[in-house]
């Protein structure tokens, strides 16, 4: 695992979307790119960065798949609230994206576990996820995958705990009763078979989690711990997420960076 601490959110955000930028423009493969994609307020700085890359330096999304990681079960697509008007208001409909290739389980489906097989065999069809950029709870859930979720875990209905509703009752006038109950999530392992994992931390809140993900054992208490066993697992994050690293732990990574960007003639994306 490699974990980057960066000044502020600004930082991090500059810095996560030329991750994915570099990783778009390099690829030469046959196939479409595929970028697994969160929602959240933490991403909203990498995206509008993409953007901004779209626009100005031309950036092109047009060979680039795309898969959701959740959905709330119950929500309309059209819903100011749900994960799909969310992706379309603040990322895809400002990039050149085809709309067939993106990919957000459909939280209106009748048939919830068939909803999920499909969305598994997708993106398989698809190649499998180049890489997968992620949130990260205040927890340690990642998707919707909380607490002593399966490792082994693919896509799912998924029952919300409390305090994850009560954390995104912000998004529903601060009304824990309008938070869906459930939700429509890719599993652990669906994350974990992707060939690069990305994940953006931000904010004292996040610093008890991310202390458990990288310092912790890897457990089902803290399901982002799983990223300790992927090869290509790397976590972005601000000083005030990492304010609980021990001063040894912070002391390496930093120490780790400077060698790889020394390596790499000053490429932070190796």
């Amino acid at each position: 695992m490699r974990v980057t601490i960066f000044k502020d959110y600004h930082e991090l955000s500059v810095a996560g979307a030329g991750r994915i930028a570099d990783r778009i423009t390099r690829f030469q493969g046959k196939r479409p790119f595929v970028l697994g994609l969160p929602t959240g307020s933490t991403p909203l700085g990498i995206y509008r960065e993409l953007i901004r890359r779209h626009r100005e330096e031309h950036l092109s999304f047009s060979h680039v798949v795309t898969f959701n990681m959740d959905e709330y079960l119950g929500l309309s697509a059209g819903h100011p609230q749900s994960y799909h008007s969310f992706m379309w208001e603040n990322f895809f409909s400002h990039i050149d994206i085809p709309a067939s290739n993106v990919h957000i389980l459909n939280g209106e489906t009748r048939d919830p576990e068939g909803e999920c097989g499909a969305y598994e065999e997708a993106i398989r069809a698809a190649g499998g996820i180049d890489l997968f950029l992620g949130g990260m709870g205040e927890d340690g859930h990642i998707a919707f995958n909380e607490p002593f979720s399966s490792f082994n875990s693919r896509t799912r209905v998924a029952i919300l705990t409390a305090d994850t509703r009560a954390v995104n009752a912000r998004f529903f006038d601060g009304d824990i009763n309008q938070v869906p109950r459930a939700a429509l999530t890719v599993g652990v392992g669906t994350v974990m078979d992707a060939r690069e994992v990305l994940i953006a931390a931000s904010g004292r809140n996040k610093a008890r989690a991310l202390r458990g993900a990288v310092e912790g054992a890897v457990s089902h208490r803290c399901p982002l711990s799983c990223l300790q066993n992927h090869p290509r697992a790397a976590i972005i994050c601000d000083e005030a997420a990492a304010a609980e690293l021990e001063v040894g732990t912070v002391e390496y990574f930093r120490t780790l960076e400077t060698a790889i960007r020394e390596q790499a003639g000053g490429d932070a994306c190796p």
